[in-house]
């Protein structure tokens, strides 16, 4: 792979001009079809095969004009009693009314017909039902929406729209650009060269225009969660940079080791481009592997981020060395460019490793003296990173999950002020009303049903209360409304729903089924849990295999797996302290605590799994190759540290900021997705890989390398290191040198 590699990027280099025009035809065209294909994003959570679902499913069959999207008005007036007076009843007549007649709706319902209206006379509901589903509302409809009762509000009363309308696609704006900003701050002190540092952030960004064109682009004939663009955002911009920044470094290696630019260009493609490859390969099949769980939904987030990495990794081993063409020894700092041309020195930059090349970096460097430093103490090293993992870790055992709701929405938003609303005036359990449908072959079984399963719901402790059925035309399925006392988060609502389906599992001749956002979320988070470990144990046996492939060993594909686990124990500990436990929650601007989203601890997973091999190949890549060419297994550990050190760095710190930048979003649900990435990726990187990686190598010296024949045998041979191209290149004599 090294050798078909170094020859695509020096091909690439020869002919830039074409390459950069594919590349720029390959933007326009994907954004042109974007703009005439995109298709709405959809904040619903599908979950075939369950309950919910199933009742769902059937709600939109038997009650057609019930399966749009609905919306729930609280209204609060400025007394109590007041909704008794003429005045007060004439006010919520002319809210009902303008919420009738907005674009979209097909009906709202009177309060006082209802009974939804608080005994103390203070509060009200009106229930709004719109045509289309949340994300087929458009945004002047839910503009609109959001604006009803003004002239009652200027009278004093509270009026609050809400409801799963209002589930609009999370914005990107300037917070997240903050992000980026700090990551070209960094390409400047790693590179010095200002050229360098703009090449590597221009053809990070083509990437990630070519991704997120292309995702659009697709998006009218699939439907995407509303997430899913941003984790596609996040993730392609994080690697997109990074792996620009491995082959950037590499070739200014190569540069001041004295090669022509086309040779340095083909070389750093044909190495740290190998790497780039594999690790982008690990990224892909650990985001695409979400499909095993088998959820519409999380496959779909799982492809979509999915494909931005593999357009980043094309980007690199293509573009980049065509803008490096056109960059030539610019990419050095100016004190570096004379001696570069003339080959009068191999002073390091500061890069990776030099796996063809013939330089070394200063032995004085920080990553030689920290792993020194390591290597001298290797057990209270090893210890102390375990234990403070461990400590870390802790809180992971009391995480709960749910889909998200309005309770924990920003504060000042309209979903929130709805929320808060309801709560004050009728209690949390009207925030996650249950639905149940009861149905049977003929209207006199569903008749006879209805009584029972009433009485039965009544019966269950933590419910409120049951509304009289509603009958589909045909009279063979009714459908009933549950009040519980607790919220759609809270763990009692979670009892609430298995003890309800309890209760009426033994009807006879009719079927139950119970829905509803509440019981969905609880659905959805049940089976991603299950779902949990299955996943978690096929990335880390993946992550063996890949490993072993890789490095010849059986040891350190163990010890990196492992060093994974840790980083994924600790990131869910220090996650739900922050965002379930509300431990200095201010610092990341939440609100308000509550369970982590369901489908964040298989998507860390699956993202985390590929960020961490890519670390552990670019340090660990060199060790092996200092060991192969007769170093000692600590020395070859040593080397590893010292040339990987900075770029490793470099590379975390970029990725920390660009996952850092959606923290600052207001929508709770990215605003976690961006913090446990970062969180994640500052673990792995400095805690396990640069820490307690070396540390572990340097205790197992020699042995870390050992394999059985047989297996070394039977293995195929990946070459990440580049020694295929080392024996091609030895057979002529290297151009520019």
């Amino acid at each position: 792979m090294a050798t078909l590699l170094y020859r695509l990027g020096r091909a690439s280099f020869r002919r830039r001009r074409l390459v950069a025009v594919v590349w720029l035809v390959v933007l326009v065209g994907l954004g042109a079809a974007a703009l005439t294909l995109k298709g709405p994003t959809a904040s619903n959570f599908t979950m075939p095969g369950t309950e919910s679902q199933r009742a769902i499913d059937l709600l939109a069959e038997r009650f057609p004009a019930a399966s749009g999207a609905t919306g729930t008005i609280a209204v609060k007036a400025p007394q109590a009693g007041q909704l008794g007076t003429p005045q007060g009843q004439a006010v919520i007549k002319q809210v009902t009314e303008e919420a009738a007649t907005l674009p979209g709706v097909v009906g709202a319902v009177d309060p006082y017909q209802a009974q939804a209206l608080t005994p103390d006379g203070r509060y009200a509901l009106i229930q709004v039902q719109f045509a289309g589903r949340a994300d087929e509302v458009t945004d002047a409809q839910r503009t609109a929406y959001e604006k009803v009762g003004a002239q009652a509000e200027a009278q004093g009363w509270q009026i609050a729209p809400g409801g799963e309308v209002l589930n609009a696609e999370p914005e990107v704006g300037s917070t997240e650009a903050l992000g980026v900003l700090v990551a070209a701050i960094v390409l400047i002190l790693t590179f010095g060269s200002l050229v360098a540092a703009g090449m590597t952030m221009l053809n990070a960004l083509i990437g990630v225009g070519v991704g997120m064109a292309g995702l659009f682009a697709l998006s009218g004939a699939v439907e995407l969660t509303s997430t899913a663009p941003i984790l596609a955002l996040m993730l392609g911009l994080a690697v997109g940079i990074d792996y620009s920044l491995f082959i950037t470094s590499r070739h200014r290696q190569n540069l001041i080791d004295g090669l022509s630019p086309e040779e340095a260009a083909g070389r750093a493609v044909g190495t740290a481009g190998s790497a780039v490859v594999f690790a982008g390969a690990t990224v892909v099949i650990a985001l695409a592997g979400l499909a095993v769980v088998n959820i519409p939904f999380l496959t779909v987030m799982g492809l979509a981020a999915a494909g931005t990495v593999t357009v980043a990794v094309l980007v690199a081993i293509t573009l980049a060395p065509a803008l490096l063409g056109f960059a030539g020894r610019k990419v050095l700092p100016r004190r570096l460019r004379r001696r570069a041309a003339t080959g009068g020195g191999a002073e390091a930059a500061g890069t990776g490793t030099d796996a063809v090349g013939t330089g070394t970096e200063g032995r004085a460097g920080f990553g030689f003296r920290w792993a020194r430093w390591v290597t001298k103490l290797r057990i209270p090293v090893i210890l102390v990173g375990l234990l403070g993992l461990g400590l870390l870790a802790l809180p992971a055992q009391d995480m709960r999950l749910s889909l998200p709701d309005a309770a924990t929405a920003a504060e000042g938003t309209p979903a929130r002020t709805n929320n808060d609303l309801i709560q004050e005036g009728f209690g949390p359990g009207f925030t996650g009303r249950l639905a149940v449908l009861v149905t049977a072959d003929d209207p006199q079984a569903t008749q006879a049903a209805v009584p029972q399963v009433t009485a039965l719901i009544q019966k269950t402790d933590g419910v409120v209360a049951v509304t009289p059925p509603q009958f589909d035309p045909t009279g063979r399925t009714a459908l009933l409304g549950v009040v519980p006392k607790t919220g759609p988060t809270d763990a009692a609502t979670e009892t609430l729903v298995h003890d309800i389906r309890a209760h009426v599992a033994g009807i006879r001749n009719a079927d139950v089924l119970l829905t509803g956002a509440t019981a969905i979320g609880i659905d959805v988070s049940e089976k991603l849990s299950d779902a949990l470990p299955i996943y978690l144990l096929l990335v880390v046996g993946l992550s063996v295999l890949l490993l072993m492939l890789v490095f010849r060993s059986v040891l350190v594909p163990v010890k990196a797996a492992l060093g994974f686990l840790l980083t994924v124990a600790a990131t869910f500990g220090i996650t739900v302290a922050v965002f379930q436990q509300g431990h200095l929650a201010g610092l990341v601007g939440l609100d308000t605590a509550g369970p982590l989203v369901s489908f964040l601890p298989i998507l860390l997973i699956g993202i985390l799994f590929g960020l961490a091999m890519d670390y552990e190949v670019f340090l660990v890549s060199r060790m092996r190759e200092d060991f192969v060419h007769g170093d000692t297994a600590r020395q070859a550990t040593i080397n590893g540290m010292g040339h990987g050190a900075r770029v490793v760095t470099a590379a975390a710190l970029i990725m920390i900021s660009v996952f850092g930048g959606f923290v600052f979003l207001d929508d709770p649900v990215i605003k976690s997705m961006g913090f446990a990435l970062a969180i994640g990726v500052a673990i792995d990187a400095f805690v396990v890989r640069m820490t307690i990686v070396p540390a572990v190598m340097s205790l197992l010296d020699s042995a870390a390398w050992w394999i059985p024949r047989w297996l070394d045998r039977v293995l195929p041979n990946v070459d990440i290191e580049g020694e295929s191209l080392r024996a091609h290149l030895a057979t002529r004599e290297p151009a520019g040198v």
